[in-house]
């Protein structure tokens, strides 16, 4: 039990913060949210809006055959406050569930307001108040004062590595003589797709791929650089899930034919053929006037990035909004910190949410938050704290960063390769990825009916 009445203090406005905020919120606990931009900036997020999505605009999958539909479908049984935003955001992509950034963030911070157990402050946090219930959700992002403060009752060094987001076009500025519209294996012929599609020949693909990975880069000792001194650098490195652009084409010529530009199930209407590769670009906002580029994140300079993505067919004479970036990633050793309740082993009144406490993707941050706001109320509560079943997406995530081996500790993802075995044998990965979902959602309707 916390042991005084202070309200509950969540540092960090992102996803997990959020959802963390409402979840104490709708249970009777006072919160108070705190916020620093615009006080203080991060260098990757562009406003100050609660929730701010970054990096791309899509959630992940719907379908309940794939991990981040059936994390999706777990997190709508328990209420979450975020997927339910997020659906009133959404804009057309295909099996996706993707948002216009700026309206599922004002759908957010308009709920958040409105909730009178929660008060939004707009300032930096630099200490972690040791008579308080805490969720620390400050994000990847987080700053150095905080950060050092996470070191501080972690008892360990903070672990860094760098992360990047893709850029985004104007819809106005695509060739749509080449590039055509199509989602993969469309099978109502009606459908044009969700996504624009840009193809490539051979010879087209070969010449990007060069350019590519020839192209000038930011250098990464700029990013250490900005670095505060204060903040010990620990492990700097790509996470896998996130790789620049730049840095898997230099990995062998196919490697983006075979990633983030494969045409498979992408026929060009035109040509009645599949290209070479492909790069897809998908809708960013609800007036559908910017479109991200899928899967390229990239590190090189601006004036590179103009010159060598304007040698994609269709984008010869694209108007870039955003730019690719890098930016410092942040994350906590979670196997040694915490347990599966997401509540710190040794200092016990405080909690981590979000992708600090070593969970990948957007549903993942959001479902961290959920478990963290709910847990967090439990203990100020006084009550048991809740460990969702393993069998659940969610519960094997958190099982995982929680158990994992903390000497090779990177942030985890939805996926069904860290639930427990299925009982029965199963003749196709279809068939095994669907027992699990059933057996996902089984458990999730049993947990929060009673919850």
């Amino acid at each position: 039990m916390s042991g005084n009445n202070k309200p509950l203090m969540i540092i960090g406005g992102g996803l997990a913060g959020c959802e963390a905020a409402w979840q104490a919120a709708i249970r009777g606990i006072p919160v108070e949210l705190y916020e620093m931009r615009p006080k203080c900036s991060t260098g990757a997020h562009t406003g100050a809006d609660l929730a701010e999505l970054v990096c791309s605009n899509s959630l992940g999958s719907n379908l309940k055959d794939r991990a981040s539909g059936v994390l999706k479908e777990e997190l709508r049984l328990a209420g979450s406050l975020l997927v339910e935003c997020a659906e009133r955001a959404a804009v057309p992509a295909g099996n996706a569930l993707a948002v216009d950034r700026k309206v599922f963030s004002a759908h957010i911070e308009q709920k958040l307001s409105e909730q009178a157990n929660i008060k939004i402050i707009r300032e930096e946090i630099q200490e972690i108040p040791a008579d308080q219930t805490v969720i620390i959700a400050s994000g990847p992002l987080s700053s150095p004062a905080i950060s050092d403060e996470i070191s501080r009752i972690c008892g360990s060094d903070n672990l860094f590595f760098f992360d990047a987001i893709a850029p985004i076009i104007e819809y106005s500025s695509i060739d749509l003589d080449i590039a055509y519209t199509a989602s993969r294996y469309n099978k109502n012929d009606e459908d044009e797709g969700d996504y624009i599609n840009c193809p490539l020949s051979k010879e087209e693909y070969e010449s990007f791929v060069n350019a590519l990975t020839t192209a000038q880069r930011i250098p990464l000792k700029s990013f250490e650089d900005a670095i505060d001194s204060g903040v010990q650098a620990g492990k700097m490195s790509f996470f896998e899930g996130c790789l620049p652009v730049e840095i898997l084409a230099g990995r062998s010529m196919q490697a983006l034919a075979f990633g983030p530009m494969r045409p498979v199930g992408l026929i060009d209407p035109r040509t009645g053929k599949r290209p070479w590769a492909v790069l897809q670009l998908r809708q960013d906002n609800m007036s559908g006037s910017l479109y991200n580029m899928v899967g390229f994140q990239t590190n090189l300079l601006q004036k590179e990035q103009e010159r060598v993505f304007r040698m994609i067919p269709g984008l010869e004479n694209a108007q870039f909004v955003r730019f690719g970036q890098m930016h410092r990633n942040t994350y906590i050793c979670a196997p040694s910190v915490l347990n599966a309740s997401l509540q710190m082993i040794k200092n016990t009144s405080v909690f981590f949410a979000g992708q600090l406490c070593g969970v990948e993707g957007y549903m993942g941050n959001i479902a961290a938050g959920l478990l963290a706001g709910i847990n967090a109320s439990r203990y100020i509560q006084g009550k048991e704290l809740l460990v969702l079943p393993d069998e659940m997406i969610s519960g094997a995530l958190f099982k995982y960063i929680s158990s994992a081996d903390a000497k090779n500790f990177q942030p985890m993802k939805a996926n069904f390769g860290i639930l427990p075995p299925l009982a029965a044998k199963t003749k196709s990965k279809r068939e095994r990825y669907a027992l699990y979902s059933r057996r996902a959602l089984t458990k999730a309707e049993e947990l929060f009916e009673r919850e």
